[in-house]
This record gives structure tokens, C-alpha cells and sequence, in this order.
């Protein structure tokens, strides 16, 4: 039955909204979106880790990944996988706290049958006896995978020092142990689990797709009214807090296995859903996080005590909020822990006693009121999975709106917020290498000790006393009041050359679709400097990290107001990307230039940045193998880019006179491309253009753009190279490249992998059980199109873990050949409409177009051109395909892998076409330029 509350929308949306709640409770926000070509859906469930019997941590994940793998009306567990990828969409799910979701996308055409399939994981899941234990393997795939993830270890950390009677100290994810036991009876429990606590009442569902509301109700009521209502099923949780008195007043110390140095200052919190009106805590983490000049930040960097600070994270749930000012610490910072500490408290008072004001709030709130009127539409699959989760949350008028709603400064609230966080009601949570420890988390083994925080330490903070250089933020005049997306209409349908010189050129589009007063300009400046060795690339990195450290101070009331920027580096020099209100973009970009031009980099600052950055570089070796094995892709086959740790290497003895000699270096020649895309006018990018121009000439000489170069395959055979990672899992990439950038070559792979990533899963992760991180991905390389397959694994070695890719390769014509030509056409038609899905918004439609200049396709169409490929492709075409380029034990690719440390003993993966000496390698391989 439809529901009278309307949804409060955005005038600049242009989907319609209903909610309606069926007989048996199921609530239902239905979205008629007529201008997509995709519809989405997305079932949250109110059960979470919380709601894990005692005996059993982990059942809830457990559950979430069973109801996957078949129902009694599609009983092929990997049928509903093979639908959504087969007709061009996406699936997945998720198990939080509280919350269980399940979402996908698919094309429009096919949303009536992925309903069907999708609904009857709520109806009559199968929980096939066969794939019980198979199932609790990838479960322990996915907790093996986390076990070196310092964010999960800290989690665990965490969990074992709230109040044991409080679920968050549950073990969330669940293992072998855990989920241990006879098949039959785990199958029961589970049974047991699904019946008492999945009920109809418990869900919210939305739907999204280019249908009317009338229709989409319809389909609700045909597909999702026999979920049961299970009438004993609303089971509150225990009203005990979430931290005993004796949990406060502490200091826990955690040794990560990644290099850093950070503190979180915690504050419990009440639940916040009642505040979600107001939402003072929004405002208070407004002030705390700032970080212009006199802010809290940009005190504890003056002192060289900070790099960075965030206001307003923590976990929350019914009834808390853990609320984390996170500090990341020098080592300065580290030995005078309570300096950093005392600022805090100052700045926290300062806020108490002085930075309730109206005018603050308002600031803070006009800028959500403008974003949420000109809000950006997102694709259907996640507007679906982040509504059917606020349903839980929020009114039903506000499930669109909630996000942004703030009806006024509640004086009384925040005050009562800001009284919570004393001394009397913290923990301090402090993460660096070599800190006292006495104690080691279950499952993760990270090791921690709790101490007490002495009467001198808590007297010490409850009365600060602030220090004059603390102050809060000045009126921000980045704010715009009031802004109106242009009518003026564009004069092409895409991009064109505006301004053009030797060693210049500047593209521009008028945005005359998205109608919003926001625009997007890319500048990449190339430079021979850039990246010509790995001390050059180490040096550019510097450049950047350091430039963005300086105009934090600068840029900051600019970036809270809604006018963000980055400037990052990439093979051939770095590029500025500058997005939001057009009002006062230029004045944003003068800011970034001047600043840049001054280039007033201190010691202090350059020595902490530095070892910022090595730190980074050298907890690399931590991250997972599949990670590891990513990056020494790009590594292996581009000459201009190069390990982390070898650029470290030469990060170590790099003076700051060096940072300056190549930032001169670097500005001697530049070639400079630039794309202005929004709610710019042609007038004004010329304009622009002008400016950059003679900018460019006072500093610089034209140049050419810098070349990037991809090592070319051909001819090569199967090369190997290893990678050696210190981690118990074993991983593969295999990459196969194409020899041309045509765009039958990239309908080509783009189709098999397609074709291809459904099944590839299904049998090696579902079925064969290799390992959590089990894919395939199309990955086109400076251009080349090209596949990938790639696995990560606790449970073998890489030796078997190719012997398994290259007999699914084997295997694949044969399933190729087996399709029907209904099916092959139903393939083809999911790929063009995921390769042609209508741009939602305008920073898709600018990420396109900046791609298509990079990419030299200056007619924007190669999207056009590899879709009429696709089109004529037949299985014919991709079977001789994959005999002649894949099948062959000849075949060009390049195989990188890493061996676990469960598997040393296992037979080696050797060939006698490895790369040993990649630096040799790299300078002897033919090379691909563009």
C-alpha cells in the first residue's frame, strides 16, 4: 500500500520517488528513473554481526554468503552470477554491524527476470548440504586474506576492549573455527538463524530503473510479497553501553605491522540517529577538522607535532557513537604525546566557549543546502544500496534528503555533545611501531597493552588553558549563497580545441545537460623531467606532496566550500584537476598557481614530508600480495614508472636544494593540455587559456608532450617474473596484451573478458576454492587493450594456481561453443550497454572526456567505434581468439606471483624465461609509444 509521506527530492532530480510497504511489512522505495539505461535493486536487512549467536561468530557473513549460491526455484549455484554479469550488470553484498545489504545493476531489459532471481534469496534459499563446507573455506579465504591488514587488526583490538557484554565485541567475520563443525549441523544452524531473524518486517527494498512508479509497484508486490513476516523476530539488543567505567580513562597502545604513527582521541557518544535533523556532531567535526591557519592542524604542524587530522570517524551503532579525532603523528609528535593531546582539549574548549554561533552553523549548512539543490545524480546501483539503507535510518520524507538536512543550530545538543568530550569520557587509542605491549589480539595477533591513565594526566586536560595561536575559523569566502547553472546552450556535442599554441592547447565543452552550475578543469603539464629515472620520479612525487602540504592552509576554505582540488603525478609530469561552483573556480585556481609559483618549501616541512612519503613507500611490502602484484604490473611494463622501494632508495638522500633544482628543471620545458568542462562559457575558457598562457611563458619553454612508453610482449612467450612478499597467502596476475590499439582489438578483449569473468570466479573461487581475490579484468595499458586473471590464495602455491588459469583457458572454448545464440547475442548486448551507460552525472561525463584526450581519441568515439565491433564479433571470432593468443604454451604474456609463506615447500613456479634484472629488461624490451 502506498505511503501518503512524500520524499523530499532535489529540484535539480529528475527521477520520481514512492514509497509503499506491502502486506507482509517489507517497506518499498520505488525510483522510476526514465533517462537510465540500467535498473538496480537492493535488499538491506536489519541483522548484522551483532545478532551472531555466541557459539557461532561469523554466522550472519556466513549467511549473506550462502543465500548466493541458489534458491529452490534457480538451484545452480552460480546462476543468478552468470545472469547479472551475462545481461551487462554488477552484484554484490555486504555484513556490517547491524545491516546485511544485497545489491545489484543489470540492463534494463532483463530487471523483471533478475527480479525473480534476486527475490528468491528471501523466499526459499537452498543452503545446499554440498556447498556448506566449500562455503566456510572462501570464508576463511576472506578472514586469511585481512589477517596482515592493520585495519583489522586494530578493529580486533578494539573489539576486545569495549564491554564484553556488548555485541561489538564480537568476532565479526568468522573462520574455519568458528563456522567449525559437522556439515549437517552447521547447515541446521544456519536454517535456524535465516528463519528467526530474516523476516519481511526487517527489510527495506529499492528498486531503480527506467520504469513507471506503477509498474515498479507491481513488481515489488509480484516478486517480493511471499518473503515471509516472522512474527518472533524482532529481537532488540542489550541496552548495556558499549564501554564499562574501567574502559574510559585509558591509553591503548597497538604496534601495527605498516609504519605509522597515529592517535585517536575517543569520546562515547550516544547513538546519533535522534540528532540526524540538527546533526550538531556534523558541526563540531566542521570546526575541529578545519584547517586553515590558527585551526588545531595547522598549529600541530607549525610545531612539526601533525601531518594530518580527521574529526568525526569512529564506529557507531543503537545505542553509541565512538568518536575519533585521529592525530597521524611525527615522531616529534609521537615522544610529546601530551602536547598534542593538550591542544586538542584547548581547541575543544575553544569551540565550547566561543564557536556555538549561528553564523558558523548556517556556513556549514549552506553548503549542504546548495549541494543537495544541485545534487549529481550516481549510477542506479548505488543510489539503490545507499537509499534502501537510509530507509533504516531516516523518515521516509528524508531517505533522499536525510544526508544534508540541517534545520538550525540546537544550541542545547551540541552542548551537550561537546560536554561528553573531557578526559573523564576518553580512550586514547595509540598506533606506532615499538610501543609496550603485554597482551595479543585473538585472530589477528596484533599485540596491544591498556594502561590507566593516571589523575595528574586527566587533571592535566580537564582545564586547558588555550593558547593564543588557537583560533577558530574566520567567515569563509569561498561561500556562495546563491548560484544558477547558465542556460546558454553548447556548440558541439563534444569537446573542441578553444586555445592552441606551440607546446599549449586548452579543450572546452559547455555542459548543457547536467544543469549545474559546477564545472571540471584538467591540467596535465608534461615535462622530459618528470620521470626520466626513478630519482626523477621520486623527486616529482616530492614536488607534488609538498606542493599539497603547503596550500592546505591557502586552500582550505576554498575546499569546505564545495571547490576541491588534486594535483597528482603520472608518467610523463603531473596533472592539476580543479572541481566545483564555477562562481569562484578561477579565483581557486589563481590561488593554486600563485601559490605553486612560490614554492616556499621549508626544512622542516620537506623533512616530514619525506619521511611521510618513504614510510609510504617502504609499508608497501605490507600490503597484500594481489596489491603488491598490481603495482609490479604497471611497474614491469611501463619505462616510466618504477617500484616503490627503488624510488625510496633514492628518496633517502635527497636534499631539499635537489627538490629545488628539479622543480626548475622540471618548469624549463612543459607542454601543457587542459580540458574546461561544466558551466563554463567558450568566452571564458579563451579567456583562461590567455592567462595560462602567459603564465606558462614566464617560467617555461614549449615543449612536446613526454612520451610514455609500454614494453611490448610480442614474441616474447610466457615471461615470469616474482615478487617477494612477506605474507602467508601465495597470488598470480596473468596479462595478455594486445600488439595493436585498434578497436577491434579492444572489442576484442573487452568481449572475452566479459564473456569470461562470471564463470572464471564461479569455478576457481566457488568451486575450486583457490582463494578469496579470484577475477579476470579488461586493463588496457597506456592504450593496449589487454586481459588479466588474477588470484590470491591461502590454501596453494602459484605453480598451481597457473596450472588452474591455463586449464580454465583450455576449458572456455568448449563453454563458448555450448551457448546458444540467443545467449551469446544477450552477452553482447550486456557489454555495449555497459560500455555506451549514459554518463550520470557531470564528473563521469569530465573523467570520460579527460580519458578520451589522454587516450588520443580527439573525435571522442571510440566508445562508438568498439561497440560496432562488439556487435559483429561471433563466437567464431573469439574461440580462433583464443587458440592462436592464449592457448598455445607459447603464448605471449607476462605471469608475475608471489610465494606465501604456507607454501614454501611447495613445488616452485620456474622457468627458464624469467625476469630476474627487470632494470635490464625494461632497457633491452621493444617498447610501444604513444
Amino acid at each position: 500500500m502506498p505511503n501518503s509521506r512524500k520524499v523530499i527530492t532535489s529540484p535539480n532530480d529528475h527521477r520520481q520517488y514512492q514509497h509503499i510497504t506491502l502486506n507482509n511489512g517489507l517497506a518499498v522505495l520505488l525510483v522510476a528513473d526514465p533517462q537510465s539505461t540500467e535498473a538496480a535493486a537492493s535488499m538491506a536487512v536489519a541483522v548484522g554481526h551483532f545478532d551472531d549467536p555466541v557459539a557461532r561468530p561469523g554466522m550472519a557473513h556466513f549467511l549473506e554468503h550462502m543465500l548466493f549460491l541458489g534458491t529452490k526455484k534457480y538451484p545452480d549455484s552460480g546462476e543468478y552470477s552468470a545472469f547479472i554479469n551475462q545481461h551487462g550488470g554488477t552484484n554484490n553484498a555486504w555484513t556490517g554491524t547491524e545491516h546485511t545489504n544485497f545489491f545489484y545493476s543489470i540492463n534494463a531489459h532483463q530487471f523483471e527476470a533478475s527480479l525473480d532471481r534476486f527475490s528468491q534469496f528471501f523466499i526459499a534459499p537452498l543452503f545446499d548440504a554440498a556447498l556448506v563446507d566449500r562455503e566456510r573455506h572462501a570464508i576463511e579465504s576472506e578472514f586469511s586474506m585481512k589477517l596482515k591488514d592493520d585495519v583489522r587488526r586494530v578493529y580486533q583490538v578494539q573489539k576486545e576492549t569495549v564491554n564484553p557484554a556488548h555485541p561489538f565485541s564480537k568476532f565479526s567475520v568468522g573462520n574455519l573455527e568458528t563456522l567449525a563443525g559437522d556439515e549437517q549441523t552447521l547447515r541446521e544452524e544456519l536454517i535456524h538463524f535465516y528463519k528467526q531473524k530474516y523476516s519481511a518486517d526487517k527489510m527495506t527494498l529499492c528498486l531503480v530503473a527506467p520504469e513507471s512508479l506503477a509498474t515498479l509497484a507491481t513488481l515489488a508486490q509480484t516478486y517480493f510479497s511471499a518473503i515471509l513476516q516472522r512474527k518472533t523476530s524482532r529481537v532488540s539488543y542489550p541496552a548495556t553501553p558499549i564501554y564499562q567505567p574501567e574502559q574510559l580513562q585509558t591509553q591503548i597502545n597497538i604496534v601495527p605491522l605498516k609504519e605509522q604513527r597515529r592517535i585517536a582521541i575517543t569520546f562515547a557518544l550516544p547513538a546519533l540517529e535522534p540528532f540526524y535533523k540538527h546533526k550538531p556532531l556534523t558541526f563540531i567535526s566542521h570546526l575541529i577538522g578545519y584547517e586553515g591557519k590558527g585551526s588545531l592542524l595547522s598549529y600541530l604542524k607549525e610545531q612539526g607535532l601533525a601531518n594530518n587530522l580527521s574529526a568525526g570517524g569512529g564506529v557507531n551503532g543503537y545505542n553509541f557513537k565512538d568518536y575519533n579525532i585521529s592525530i597521524q603523528l611525527t615522531d616529534r609528535g609521537l615522544n610529546n604525546l601530551k602536547d598534542v593531546i593538550d591542544c586538542t582539549f584547548e581547541y575543544i574548549e575553544l569551540i565550547k566557549n566561543t564557536g556555538l554561533n549561528d553564523w558558523r552553523y548556517n556556513e556549514r549548512a549552506a553548503l549542504l543546502k546548495v549541494a543537495f539543490q544541485f545534487q549529481e545524480q550516481v549510477k542506479a546501483l548505488d543510489l539503490a544500496s545507499h537509499l534502501s539503507i537510509n530507509m533504516h535510518h531516516y523518515d521516509i520524507e528524508d531517505v533522499v534528503f536525510g544526508d544534508y538536512r540541517m534545520n538550525g543550530l540546537n544550541v542545547c545538543d551540541t552542548k551537550a555533545l561537546l560536554a561528553l568530550m573531557t578526559p573523564t569520557n576518553m580512550r586514547l587509542q595509540l598506533i606506532a611501531p615499538e610501543l609496550d605491549t603485554d597482551t595479543q589480539a585473538a585472530w589477528y595477533h596484533s599485540p596491544y597493552q591498556i594502561r590507566k591513565l593516571s589523575n595528574n594526566e586527566i587533571q592535566r586536560w580537564i582545564t586547558p588553558n588555550v593558547r593564543s595561536e588557537l583560533t577558530l575559523p574566520a567567515p569563509n569566502p569561498f561561500i556562495i549563497d546563491h548560484c544558477v547553472a547558465r542556460a546558454d546552450k553548447s556548440d558541439g556535442p563534444v569537446p573542441k580545441v578553444v586555445s592552441q599554441e606551440n607546446g599549449y592547447r586548452i579543450w572546452h565543452k559547455k555542459d548543457d545537460e547536467f544543469n549545474v552550475p559546477k564545472g571540471h578543469l584538467y591540467l596535465s603539464l608534461d615535462s622530459a623531467h618528470a620521470a626520466a629515472s626513478p630519482k626523477h620520479a621520486a623527486l616529482t612525487r616530492l614536488y607534488v606532496e609538498m606542493l599539497l602540504d603547503y596550500l592546505t592552509e591557502f586552500t582550505y576554505q576554498a575546499e569546505v566550500a564545495g571547490l576541491s582540488y588534486n594535483i597528482y603525478p603520472h608518467q610523463g609530469g603531473i596533472t592539476l584537476h580543479l572541481t566545483g561552483f564555477t562562481g569562484k573556480q578561477e579565483s581557486l585556481l589563481s590561488l593554486v598557481i600563485e601559490k605553486a609559483r612560490e614554492r616556499n618549501f621549508t626544512q622542516k616541512r620537506f623533512d616530514l614530508i619525506k619521511r611521510q612519503i618513504l614510510r609510504s613507500w617502504y609499508n608497501h611490502t605490507q600490503a597484500k600480495p594481489i596489491s603488491q602484484l598490481f603495482t609490479s604490473l604497471t611497474v614491469t611494463l611501463q619505462k616510466r614508472s618504477f617500484e616503490p622501494a627503488r624510488m625510496a632508495e633514492q628518496l633517502e638522500d635527497i636534499t631539499l636544494d635537489d627538490l629545488h633544482d628539479h622543480v626548475e628543471s622540471f618548469y624549463e620545458k612543459i607542454h601543457l593540455e587542459g580540458l574546461v568542462y561544466g558551466d563554463w562559457l567558450k568566452t571564458e575558457a579563451k579567456k583562461l587559456g590567455g592567462k595560462l598562457s602567459k603564465i606558462l611563458s614566464l617560467v617555461t619553454s614549449p615543449s612536446s608532450e613526454s612520451s610514455r612508453e609500454l614494453i611490448d610482449l610480442s614474441h616474447k612467450g610466457t615471461l615470469l617474473r616474482e615478487i617477494t612478499t612477506q605474507h602467508q597467502d601465495s597470488s598470480i596476475i596473468v596479462y595478455y596484451q594486445s600488439d595493436v590499439a585498434t578497436p577491434e582489438n579492444m572489442a576484442l578483449f573487452s568481449l572475452l573478458n566479459h564473456t569470461m569473468s562470471s564463470t572464471f570466479f564461479h569455478e576457481l573461487r566457488t568451486q575450486k576454492q583457490l582463494g578469496y581475490m579470484v577475477g579476470t579484468g579488461y586493463l588496457p595499458l597506456n592504450r593496449y587493450p589487454g586481459i588479466i586473471f588474477y588470484i590470491q590464495s591461502p590454501n596453494t602455491g602459484p605453480k598451481v594456481l597457473l596450472e588452474a588459469i591455463d586449464e580454465f583457458i583450455a576449458d572456455f572454448t568448449y563453454g563458448v561453443l555450448q551457448i546458444t545464440n540467443d545467449q551469446w547475442e544477450s552477452t553482447k548486448t550486456g557489454l555495449m550497454n555497459q560500455v555506451m551507460e549514459h554518463d550520470p552525472n557531470l564528473k563521469t561525463r569530465s573523467q570520460r572526456y579527460w580519458s578520451s584526450i589522454g587516450n588520443k581519441d580527439f573525435s571522442f568515439n571510440q566508445r562508438e567505434s568498439v561497440v560496432a565491433q562488439i556487435n559483429q564479433l561471433t563466437r567464431s571470432d573469439l574461440i580462433k581468439f583464443i587458440m592462436k593468443k592464449m592457448r598455445t604454451k607459447h603464448c605471449d604474456r607476462l605471469v608475475l606471483f608471489s610465494t606465501g609463506e604456507l607454501h614454501q615447500a611447495q613445488t616452485p613456479l620456474k622457468s627458464d624465461n624469467m625476469i630476474l634484472d627487470l632494470r635490464a629488461f625494461k632497457r633491452q624490451a621493444e617498447q610501444f609509444d604513444y
